[in-house]
């Protein structure tokens, strides 16, 4: 093992015989699951389900060791080969997808699985129904990512791409298949025009955020460009049209355009007649085609009517907030950003006439607020709605499900709560819940937390929940469920 090599291993790592296992399960970490005669559990990187392996264990812990498969004896029906050459257990393999020697809809069961089980386990609740996994295109996916720079001195080269699996190291890349065929073709070009930059010592990172017509890449840069580099920016959009470069000198109030563009960055919901302008480093969903279905399938199943008023929570840029806006009489969305809050503003005025497609948006407001630090008061602040869409970030909606439970809590025994800070009671006035939530969720276990926390109340039923494919080849889920409030 060459010394360089030795260097990139983790600092733990430790080889031990090498042994036979039989692969049980995958677990969240797309790592195949055995057991040994003692019981003692073998984690598996590389290894599916049903699989006979030889693992080289690499840690190992009193009540669990890590391995890495070395050879397959018996292999799975549903393994297949990857697609991307950078994809493997091997040093330098490229760390971006951790699923690609499993078919796709079998990546689909697998998470599929791990929701219920995290339901089960953490909500100590089983949904009514299972809803079919969304699924769409399983490569040419990625809109959104960070790729990684690095000049490598010794050998005068640049690497651009994802971190190697299991270290800090920039991947050697030539390819990639998750990201869209066009960015993919980028990638050896990019290296070499960075090489080519002054300052190619001193540029960490490039983000990329893909629109519908434009793609924009933001340069990270620690020092000032020179003239030269900016025109070597400018000639390399000019052979990739349709490219867009942003500079970023700083943090993220400094990020600027390289130019004037004449076309903005957007993307469309064509079924709800929307288009969302945005910019580079604001949040929008990796997978845009997913994104369509995804917000078809929550409104269909909110099942708003014209004469209802509905809360979008953790609203963003309005993804969700302004299809609403298309179908119930009033919408409110909050959000914890001002900044997001000031562009789904920015969002709805643009929207806001009637187009071809459909009429014009109903009444829609949006506020800035921490949901972090939801208390019952606050809630019964924002008025009484119908229909509640939550779409948190993976630390979930926990304190916004803790005040509804307690504000039910209330209802249901007629003991005033306390408004959850001036620990006085509160007075609920005519407040009553929302009789329907759809929860999208990106994170299983989050989702479950709060999942628990209603079916506890008494408040609420899980009456349907299912996957969302957002990150094929990934072992990312994503979630959607459905809650009815009890009569």
């Amino acid at each position: 093992m060459s010394e360089e090599t030795q260097n990139k291993q983790p600092p733990e790592t430790r080889e031990y015989p090498l042994d036979l296992l039989s692969v049980e399960s995958l677990d969240i970490e797309a790592q195949g699951i055995a057991h040994r005669p003692d019981g003692k559990v073998v984690f598996i990187e590389g290894a599916l389900p049903f699989e006979l392996v030889t693992a080289n264990v690499y840690r190992k812990k009193s009540t669990f060791e890590k391995a890495v498969v070395m050879a397959i004896h018996r292999e799975s029906s549903q393994r297949v080969r990857p697609e991307c050459p950078h994809f493997g257990m091997h040093t330098g393999a490229c760390g971006g997808c951790k699923m690609q020697h499993l078919h796709v809809s079998a990546q689909v069961a697998v998470k599929q699985r791990v929701l219920e089980d995290n339901l089960w386990h953490i909500g100590k609740l089983k949904a009514e129904n299972l809803l079919r996994p969304i699924e769409g295109p399983a490569w040419g996916y990625r809109y959104r990512g960070r790729l990684s720079v690095r000049y490598v001195r010794k050998k005068g080269a640049v690497l651009v791409g994802f971190h190697e699996r299991k270290s800090s190291y920039v991947a050697d890349m030539s390819e990639c298949h998750v990201l869209p065929p066009h960015v993919s073709a980028m990638l050896l070009p990019l290296r070499e025009l960075i090489a080519g930059m002054d300052a190619r010592e001193s540029i960490p990172q490039i983000e990329l955020a893909c629109g519908d017509e434009v793609t924009a890449m933001v340069l990270r840069h620690m020092e000032p460009l020179s003239d030269g580099d900016l025109a070597r920016l400018r000639g390399f959009a000019a052979a990739n049209p349709g490219l867009q470069w942003w500079l970023q000198p700083g943090g993220l109030d400094t990020v600027k355009l390289l130019d004037d563009a004449v076309q903005e960055l957007n993307y469309g919901l064509p079924e709800f007649g929307v288009v969302m302008p945005f910019k580079p480093t604001d949040f929008t969903q990796v997978n845009p085609h997913i994104n369509q279905v995804l917000v078809s399938r929550a409104l269909r199943l909110l099942d708003v009517q014209p004469h209802e008023r509905v809360i979008d929570w953790f609203c963003g840029l309005g993804n969700f907030t302004l299809p609403l806006a298309t179908r119930a009489k009033e919408v409110l969305g909050i959000e914890g950003s001002e900044v997001l809050v000031a562009r789904s503003r920015e969002n709805f005025e643009r929207n806001k006439p009637a187009s071809s497609a459909r009429r014009a948006l109903s009444a829609t407001t949006f506020v800035a607020r921490n949901l972090f630090e939801m208390t019952p008061a606050l809630l019964t602040k924002d008025g009484m709605a119908d229909k509640w869409l939550v779409d948190p970030p993976r630390e979930g909606a926990f304190e916004l499900f803790k005040s509804l439970a307690a504000l039910h809590q209330q209802l249901v025994s007629g003991v005033p709560c306390d408004d959850g800070v001036n620990q006085q009671s509160l007075v609920l006035g005519d407040w009553t819940p929302p009789k329907r939530i759809v929860y999208v969720s990106c994170n299983p276990a989050t989702l479950a937390r709060d999942a628990g926390v209603l079916q506890e109340s008494g408040a609420y039923r899980c009456t349907a929940a299912g996957v969302v494919n957002m990150f094929p080849h990934t072992a990312h889920v994503e979630s959607i469920a459905v809650f009815e409030r009890q009569a």
